[in-house]
């Protein structure tokens, strides 16, 4: 049964000097946990020391890492706005790491830091070209695995490619951008005019404006997570982890400006995905024209990729697999629950593939 509230008088309540201390002391209280969180992260040893595997291709500023492993070749396509290393956070933290010892061969297409050919990149450049070119350097059909907006551009990719595409993964991939929070998208659009000056002057969107953009799309969950970690015990495996996880989230990369325009105004704005009017290369990117195995995974407590705009993917693309792990878009990937989450039956669809 809905619990339904008792009238509440904000008038009569603040008149009641007892009810405004309470209110005080709990303000109070918030303020101190957050700023005793913030400072407890910002003193805690751990540093990220884990040397990257060897690249096997290169051009411009990405990489294309090999983590070894027998079986399938696994190809990882993050996103372009954040490091790849989540998939490689630490020793007891990389997804792929996981994978290499659990009979698949993972390769990570880094994308780097965006220098200055690809500060002119367009989607089209970077799946196209960049991403085109990696998969040519590559041996074989390859699972190709796209995360986040990593997940637009490897389905993309296996649109134009389909030949060099034994099966497609894509995880917390976003596709109906107004699926969930229409004003919301929208909203990250209007930005764009504001966003000029500084493309302008840098040819990308810097870290902290886009940093500052996406955290609209949870604007209680940085305060919250902070509060939350100063009452845990710095040494404990959670607290590691949460600072292994805030040191990658703050270590962002721009993104180059002609594909800002293209996602925030095409993507958010539009959306331009659901509606059929993406294009790279002129040619229409279509879910609904793909023919090989497709598992769609949609985390249930997603904040960046509402589960209802990753899970619009699954009405387009024929007979795929969904999964929707309980965990968030980070925590599914890097955080305390990921084996669980979705490691695992990752490995299990990859292995009946």
């Amino acid at each position: 049964m809905r619990h339904v509230w008792p009238h509440w008088n904000a008038t009569d309540s603040l008149a009641d000097p007892d009810f405004a201390a309470a209110v005080v002391r709990e303000a109070l209280a918030q303020d101190a946990a957050l700023l005793a969180g913030i400072a407890a992260y910002r003193r805690h040893p751990w540093r990220r020391t884990l040397a990257d595997p060897p690249a096997v291709w290169a051009e411009g500023s990405s990489r294309l890492l090999d983590y070894g492993g027998t079986g399938p070749v696994l190809f990882f396509v993050p996103s372009l706005v954040n490091r790849a290393h989540i998939l490689d956070l630490a020793e007891d933290a990389s997804f792929l790491r996981f994978l290499a010892a659990h009979g698949a061969h993972p390769l990570l297409l880094d994308w780097g830091w965006p220098g200055a050919i690809e500060r002119q990149f367009t989607l089209t450049d970077y799946v196209a070209g960049r991403l085109e070119r990696a998969l040519e350097a590559v041996a074989g059909p390859v699972v190709l695995v796209g995360y986040c907006m990593g997940g637009l551009l490897a389905l993309a990719a296996a649109l134009r490619a389909p030949e060099r595409i034994r099966a497609l993964a894509l995880l917390a991939t976003p596709w109906d951008f107004h699926a969930e929070d229409e004003e919301a998208a929208r909203s990250l659009a209007t930005s764009l005019p504001i966003l000029e000056p500084l493309m302008a002057a840098t040819g990308t969107v810097p870290i902290d404006a886009l940093q500052t953009l996406f955290a609209t799309l949870d604007p209680f969950g940085v305060t919250a997570k902070y509060r939350a970690f100063a009452a845990l015990d710095p040494a404990s495996p959670r607290a590691v982890r949460f600072v292994a996880l805030e040191d990658w989230l703050n270590d962002g990369v721009p993104l180059a400006a002609p594909v800002a325009r293209e996602t925030l105004g095409g993507w958010y704005g539009e959306n331009a995905t659901a509606q059929g009017a993406w294009r790279i290369a002129g040619l229409p990117v279509n879910p609904a024209t793909i023919a090989c195995p497709t598992l769609i995974a949609t985390p249930a407590r997603d904040r960046l990729v509402p589960p209802a705009s990753a899970a619009a993917l699954a009405t387009v693309v024929p007979h795929a697999t969904v999964i929707a792990p309980k965990a968030g878009h980070i925590g599914m990937i890097a955080g305390m629950s990921a084996p669980k989450a979705l490691w695992q039956p990752f490995g299990e669809w990859v292995a009946g593939l």
